[in-house]
């Protein structure tokens, strides 16, 4: 690996986890180190070395590299080898314990011994303990040693929160894919342990710039003025950072004397602006993405005139600046294709039929916001024999995909059941057969019931086939609640061969009963079991089986308890009382 301040040699992926930052991240900071450090895995055998140890040590990297410190450093005042129980390095990774030493004798590639200072830190991932980190500085000349110590520390120091702090960001960011969410996370983790403000501006049509977040300290308010959402055009005045930054330019790094620089454009104006009301003595402005995808800048303001930025920090926000780049790009193509497929799926959701007495009513409840959206549909429609079908499905897959599916599954299914006078089941055999051949429908569960009566006076039976999915609930008048699980057969897209033809079911519907056609998304919660979900789909349901039909489906999905990242689908039907 290469970084700014030279080699950065590393084993590679095999025998350690990957570091909590991207490559590139590292090579840059341990690179620009001017302390030398190793890096070893939970054994003792080095990882990694950058510049500053081959100098320290009089060794090339290669000839260090999987082999164990403490056989190839470690020596005692005579140069002897130390046994391994009295290593204090190796204690170190056995206990994962931050560990400093003074004195310890190290043989260099040249054969002299020298004596060094070392401290050692723990590296994990997601928890789990990687390695250790080691920085050597030389002990010759106590004062100078000293002031070393004191400086590898703090490059340690440095070193563990740029990396945590990246590591963060990585983490939060990738948790949710709403952009003024994202955003709002990335303002607090930057303020105030890397910042005292945070602007973020973004580019809205070709020139268009919007400022869709600023953090400052508590307490603190920049002017309303100097931060309002819609900014001027960024132009192409390039001597502002911000300017530059949104036109594909490098990050810029800005001190006190930087900020009184004449400008030429008005979104530079109002730019300056927002750093005087701040209070800026330093700030640094860095694209979100790459160079050649820019969605937006990023502006970090520092305050206190002792701590400035510097070129280490440009580093930190540019990484940064990228990875919030991405998180951009993606949550604009999510809600893109989001907004497709729930137009799709909304114009596939026909009006119902409303036959003699029969009552129907549906509800469609898109996924949370942040999830993708699914391929719940349902439908029911008149055939050409006057009896009346009723589909519940759900195609496997999600977004645009599951949507056309969804659609090639509606349409199909319409054009066989129409005039089909065969069981339930074997109008699905058919579906199930050609679905391979005529649509990209992977997988899909669907439930097909077939109302037999006078849609007026009854009697009325229910025949039906479920093609893997979640059972009919019936409701009747007395109080009594039965999911119709018979007439179960494979879902949709099974392999073949692995059953004969679908079954199907009849039973009989009592007057002023209702039936209930419904999709997972109504019963399964994360952190609790299929059965405990339809206990609850089923108690709340009768709850509110003598609701009017809307008031239940109005109902129904708002008490089921939240948490639930799937789309839902629910089709009632309700015969007449006698």
């Amino acid at each position: 690996m290469t970084g700014g301040g030279g080699v950065v040699a590393s084993v590679g992926d095999e025998g350690r986890r990957r570091s909590a930052a991207e490559p590139g991240f590292w090579q840059r900071v341990v690179g620009q180190l001017g302390t030398a450090l190793i890096v070893v895995d939970p054994a003792g055998r080095i990882l990694a070395v950058n510049p500053a140890a081959e100098r320290l040590l009089g060794r090339a990297a290669p000839t260090m590299l999987r082999e164990d410190a403490h056989d190839l450093l470690h020596r005692d005042a005579d140069g002897r080898r130390i046994p391994r129980e009295q290593c204090t390095l190796l204690r170190a990774v056995a206990e994962r314990a931050e560990t400093r030493e003074e004195g310890r004798v190290c043989l260099r590639g040249d054969g002299r011994l020298i004596t060094t200072y070392w401290s050692a830190s723990p590296l994990t991932d997601d928890g789990a303990f990687s390695g250790m980190a080691v920085l050597f500085t030389d002990a010759a000349g106590d004062r100078s040693a000293r002031r070393e110590r004191a400086a590898y520390t703090r490059a340690l120091e440095n070193l563990t929160e740029r990396l945590t702090l990246v590591a963060e960001i990585t983490d939060v960011l990738g948790q949710t894919l709403e952009t003024d969410e994202a955003l709002a996370r990335l303002g607090r983790l930057l303020v105030p342990r890397l910042a005292d403000w945070a602007a973020v501006d973004l580019r809205v049509g070709s020139g268009q710039v919007h400022r869709v977040a600023v953090t400052g300290l508590e307490g603190r308010d920049a002017a309303q003025e100097d931060w309002q959402e819609h900014l001027p055009e960024a132009g192409e005045e390039a001597r502002s950072p911000l300017v530059q930054v949104l036109n594909g330019g490098d990050p810029v790094l800005q001190r006190e004397a930087d900020m009184t620089a004449p400008v030429a454009s008005a979104l530079a104006t109002v730019h300056n602006g927002f750093l005087r009301a701040t209070g800026a003595r330093s700030a640094v402005t860095v694209p979100l993405g790459s160079r050649s995808r820019v969605t937006g800048a990023l502006t970090l303001v520092r305050t206190d005139p002792a701590h400035p930025f510097d070129a280490d920090d440009l580093t930190v926000v540019s990484d940064i600046g990228r990875r919030v780049g991405l998180v951009i790009d993606n949550a604009r193509r999510f809600g893109r294709q989001r907004a497709v497929a729930e137009a799709m799926q909304r114009n596939l959701l026909a009006p119902l039929p409303q036959p003699g007495r029969l009552r129907l009513a549906a509800r469609y409840q898109p996924a949370p916001a942040g999830s993708q959206v699914g391929g719940d549909w349902y439908d029911a429609f008149e055939r050409k024999d006057g009896t009346l079908a009723l589909v519940i499905g759900d195609v496997v897959g999600h977004d645009l995909t599951a949507a056309a599916g969804m659609a090639q599954l509606h349409g199909i299914l319409r054009s066989l059941a129409w005039d089909h006078t065969g069981p339930p089941g074997a109008v699905v055999d058919r579906l199930d057969d050609a679905m391979p051949a005529i649509t990209t429908v992977p997988m899909a569960t669907l439930v097909l019931a077939l109302l037999e009566g006078d849609p007026h006076t009854g009697p009325w039976t229910l025949r039906w086939t479920s093609a893997g999915h979640p059972p009919p609930l019936l409701l009747t008048r007395d109080g009594q609640a039965q999911y119709l699980e018979a007439g179960q057969g494979l879902l949709l897209g099974a392999p073949p061969g692995t059953g004969g033809s679908r079954p199907s079911a009849a039973q009989s519907l009592p007057p002023g009963s209702t039936l209930l056609l419904y999709t997972d998304g109504l019963i399964e919660i994360p952190g609790s079991d299929l059965d405990t979900g339809l206990a609850r789909l089923r108690r709340h349901a009768l709850a509110l089986a003598h609701e009017p039909l809307d008031t239940l489906c109005d109902q129904l999905p708002a008490r089921m308890p939240p948490g639930s990242t799937d789309d839902v689908a629910l089709l009632a039907l309700r015969l007449p009382s006698p």
